[in-house]
């Protein structure tokens, strides 16, 4: 409320005050410039606040042994993404090059000092937090296991080249985007990145110990507090609402604002109720740790097409998303695959669902609106391009680190905890958390 109060004030105060040398409409565009940029950077702080509705969520459903090392990668995550976006990424993404990456506007130079109506920096801003999330998932993946050093290489290497790369083809006017590839805030631009590394990542680290037996059955390994990830779960929901909506760039367009964030929220509470719903009926009891993954699955999955579609078949991709959250998990645990967070089916699967939902349910370009085949296939090209330079490049750099450093801590640093080991402390000082396994 006190925000809102602010607003109003500045855009009655820029609408009161008079411009020497200004006509009419040179002061009306200053006040649109003025609303964009304050909608802008409002979005871009809640997408910021992300951060730790991540750092939550991971550490919740992760041991106490662990939960100070996750915290710090999800903090060095934002830290290097920012400088790394500052140096190389932006450029890769926006700036003037070819069809597959940027060639100029290292550190920002070069730029003109307005970008897409609102200034550059304020631009920058709102992209690099875009970035920071893309390189968050991959912690919660690749938990309880990974060198801290390791992952911080991960972490500029996704922030300032893969993610980047990505973006350009799709946001930055390259080759899928001369395609007329769809994804209006980053389904696959930023969670099915994030989604596909954590995949590389989880694959070649191998799953912890005690995960699963002899025979290949998985066994659980509980979470050491729910009340933190089921408040992660709700400060990701809010900045929701920053991301999608704010992907609209201009605080003008209050029809399409109001889409979006409406689109988005249905979604999100059908994808928990669905998966929640599945789970019940499978399990005989509705488990909210699965029902915060599938309200995150409905999120993601929406992110992508919540501008292209109506509000029913928001929901109807909240609804799939719900399947493919609870079933990704089981997936995933047949091949042995040990993501601790389920961040792989939450953000990659769902990922390119959202994504390819735009072929089948655009309002008018969609296959079952009367919009052909068109649009579903350039959907189909650019997820299967991105799916597969993410997944070749992330696993190589993996593979790579792995031969040359080890990727993996210690059997004993592993049992022990990584706090201990990796940073020398404890999440819950003079509480006993060890347990041998």
């Amino acid at each position: 409320m006190q925000s809102h109060k602010i607003l109003v004030i500045l855009v009655t105060v820029l609408m009161l005050t008079p411009a020497l040398g200004q006509d009419e409409a040179s002061r009306m565009d200053d006040l649109i410039r003025s609303i964009n940029t304050i909608w802008v950077l409002l979005a871009a702080f809640l997408v910021f606040f992300m951060q730790a509705g991540f750092g939550m969520v991971e550490a919740g459903l992760t041991r106490a042994k662990n939960a100070a090392n996750i915290l710090m990668k999800n903090v060095l995550d934002f830290c290097i993404a920012s400088v790394g976006f500052w140096v190389l990424g932006f450029a890769l993404m926006f700036g003037a090059g070819n069809a597959l990456f940027g060639t100029s506007g290292f550190f920002l130079s070069g730029f003109s000092s307005e970008f897409a109506g609102i200034p550059l920096p304020a631009f920058w801003f709102f992209q690099a937090v875009f970035c920071g999330t893309a390189a968050t998932i991959v912690s919660g993946a690749i938990a309880e296991r990974m060198k801290f050093p390791v992952y911080l290489a991960y972490s500029l290497i996704i922030s300032a080249f893969v993610y980047p790369i990505i973006g350009h083809w799709i946001w930055g006017g390259g080759w899928l985007a001369e395609l007329g590839f769809l994804d209006f805030a980053g389904s696959t631009v930023v969670h099915g990145v994030g989604g596909l590394a954590g995949l590389a990542g989880t694959i070649v680290l191998g799953p912890r110990i005690g995960k699963f037996n002899r025979d290949g059955s998985p066994n659980m390994i509980l979470g050491h507090n729910i009340p933190i990830a089921a408040l992660g779960v709700f400060i990701l929901w809010f900045g929701w609402f920053g991301f999608n909506p704010g992907s609209t760039l201009s605080g003008m367009e209050a029809n399409l604002i109001s889409k979006v964030a409406v689109n988005t929220n249905i979604a999100a509470a059908i994808g928990a109720i669905t998966s929640m719903t599945l789970v019940w009926f499978r399990y005989k009891k509705p488990d909210l740790g699965m029902t915060m993954n599938g309200a995150l699955g409905g999120l993601v999955a929406v992110t992508a097409p919540c501008a292209f579609v109506s509000i029913e078949a928001a929901a109807l991709i909240g609804i799939i998303s719900g399947f493919i959250t609870v079933f990704g998990v089981r997936l995933l645990d047949s091949r042995g695959i040990d993501d601790p967070v389920g961040a792989v089916p939450v953000h990659g699967m769902n990922g390119i669902w959202g994504t390819l939902s735009i072929g089948l349910l655009h309002e008018t370009e969609g296959l079952l609106f009367g919009g052909g085949l068109g649009q579903l296939g350039v959907q189909v090209v650019g997820v299967l391009s991105v799916s597969a330079f993410v997944l070749v490049s992330m696993f190589a750099f993996f593979k790579l680190l792995d031969k040359l450093v080890g990727l993996r801590v210690s059997r004993e640093e592993e049992i022990r905890g990584l706090d201990i080991g990796e940073h020398g402390m404890e999440s819950y000082s003079g509480f006993q958390i060890f347990v041998a396994e």
